[in-house]
């Protein structure tokens, strides 16, 4: 089994933020693979399915994005899942809108999602997919550029890199973590 989380915040306000790519990231992968969510006792959403013949379990963490570690950490030891099937999807704002990177380990690269998960999983080494949402233009600060909707020049170019999420994933879950990465972390 594969565990796929999408990081984002819960709540209509915030369904279409720069934070909240890997919430739309994995909704894309439930509705190409009719996979229906439910509600978890760990603060989230999750879903049971299978991609090209494999198991897979979507989750959605619906903490607020420092949290999430919680709801990753309960439902990783419900399903036993082991810390190397696990892929979290998260937003970047060290790589340009569009581009996508697979991480096999390592820091939290400021991401307080990232860094809520290490924390409750005491460890470092699961499967990232970091989704570029680019840097904020001056004055406007990282926090609140991560919590506000793409702007229509960028909406187009922000619906393809989800498109391309969605399209890794599948490949990490046909091919695995090395196929996925060298396809994906070129482009």
């Amino acid at each position: 089994m594969i565990l796929v989380m999408g990081l984002g915040n819960p709540g209509p306000e915030y369904a279409n933020h720069r934070h909240n790519v890997g919430f739309m990231t994995v909704d894309l992968l439930a509705r190409r693979h009719n996979i229906s969510f439910r509600r978890t006792r760990w603060r989230g959403q999750a879903g049971s399915g299978s991609i090209d013949g494999a198991r897979v379990d979507l989750l959605k963490p619906m903490t607020f994005m420092n949290e999430s570690g919680f709801a990753v950490r309960g439902y990783a030891s419900f399903t036993n899942a082991s810390i190397t099937s696990i892929v979290v999807i998260h937003d970047d704002l060290d790589l340009p809108l569009g581009r996508l990177r697979f991480r096999e380990s390592g820091s939290a690269g400021g991401n307080r999602g990232v860094r809520s998960i290490i924390d409750h999983l005491r460890t470092d080494n699961f499967h990232r997919l970091k989704l570029g949402i680019g840097r904020p233009p001056e004055p406007i600060s990282s926090a609140s550029y991560v919590l506000s909707p793409f702007a229509p020049s960028e909406r187009e170019s922000a619906a393809a890199m989800i498109e391309r999420a969605a399209d890794a994933i599948e490949l990490f879950v046909r091919e695995g973590p090395t196929a996925a990465a060298n396809q994906y972390n070129r482009s």
